[in-house]
């Protein structure tokens, strides 16, 4: 019984001598045959997957404005010792947060950066150049308000669609609605009563008659107490709409929409 287990323990052990051998010798001969590839790991699952890229569309009716960060000297030319043409402060005269409307823009020969911005002075139509440092980021609108004050019609559009339009009064003979452009600096509820309706709107633009006023002027969009007067030549200069026409309007019209008055 020893002997027959001392004998297959040798016959094993022969065995795995020679399947070592012979593995040796494979290993140690040149291959002919192809080499396998490896496989990679399939990929992990991204967290997320881009789109397609989509383009900025159609800019023609973007208009660009950001608030005053802090108070600027106006200046003719991109440079900072071209003549002063106005200041510019962080608050309007209704002590809200002043904004500036930019048209244009541009570096001077140290490469600064300067905004070319409407100014809400006198003349109306005044642009200065401020440092681009001066005001913060850059809020974008769509529309843009139509006055016309020979038909006594207000139009708002956005990307050049009408969306909206109303009968106005505007200014008497004697202290006209001025025309040109501007843009709406602030929206105003603090002002709601009889006179001025339950909302207003302040623009940049300035009656050329009534510089005394409080804050000099400036010309507003507001409601009335009196909507039998409208469409009509009644004003100080500020464009009225009866009530329910002036809430429609506060529905579609953003702060830095650009006016112009013809």
């Amino acid at each position: 019984m020893a002997r027959r287990r001392r004998r297959v323990v040798a016959i094993a052990a022969a065995a795995t001598a020679a399947a070592a051998v012979a593995i040796a010798v494979t290993a140690a001969a040149p291959s002919h045959g192809p080499v396998p590839r490896r496989t990679l790991p399939a990929p992990l699952a991204p967290a997320f997957t881009p789109g397609a890229p989509v383009g900025l569309g159609d800019t023609r009716f973007l208009s660009r404005w950001a608030p005053v960060r802090r108070p600027a000297i106006a200046r003719q030319d991109p440079q900072p010792d071209a003549p002063a043409v106005a200041r510019i402060a962080t608050r309007t005269p209704e002590g809200t947060r002043n904004i500036a409307l930019v048209v244009g823009r541009a570096q001077d020969a140290q490469r600064r950066a300067w905004v070319r911005v409407s100014l809400a002075t006198l003349p109306n139509g005044s642009t200065g150049w401020i440092p681009r440092a001066a005001i913060g980021g850059y809020e974008t609108v769509d529309t843009a308000l139509d006055v016309d004050v020979e038909r006594l019609r207000l139009t708002l559009r956005r990307s050049g669609h009408v969306i909206f339009r109303a009968r106005v009064a505007v200014g008497a003979p004697a202290t006209p609605t001025p025309r040109g452009r501007f843009y709406v600096r602030n929206r105003l509820t603090r002002y709601r009563s009889a006179m001025y309706g339950p909302v207003a709107f302040g623009t940049s633009a300035r009656s050329p008659t009534l510089t005394d006023w409080p804050a000099g002027g400036f010309v507003g969009i507001h409601g009335t107490d009196r909507p039998d007067l409208v469409p009509g030549r009644v004003s100080h200069g500020c464009i009225r709409l009866r009530n329910a026409d002036i809430l429609l309007l506060a529905r579609r019209m953003p702060v830095g929409t650009p006016i112009v008055v013809h």
